[in-house]
């Protein structure tokens, strides 16, 4: 276990304990999820929607990136040294 700016880290199977502030009404939000048994417990509550968040941060980046594509560019690319017998199909 080691000390990094105030904060102790203590890896667990993978996974780093970590403080956080969370704002009342959310707690309370979080606390109810959990009573009503659909989280077992905070932690699990809160790493799921850092997950969340995460992919759905991937899953835009990858959108923005993709919007970014010029279609017969690509398909000039897809193209190149293509021998097959039929064209590609559209898009």
């Amino acid at each position: 276990m080691s000390t990094k700016l105030g904060m102790i880290y203590s890896p667990t199977m993978g996974r780093a304990k970590i403080a956080i502030t969370v704002d009342e009404q959310a707690l309370k939000e979080l606390d109810r999820l959990v009573r009503q048994g659909v989280y077992p417990n905070r932690s699990k509550a809160i790493e799921a929607a850092v997950q969340e968040r995460v992919e759905r941060l991937r899953h835009s980046r990858l959108m923005t990136e993709c919007a970014k594509l010029d279609k017969a560019e690509e398909q000039a690319f897809a193209n190149e040294g293509y021998t097959g017998d039929s064209e590609w199909p559209e898009y």
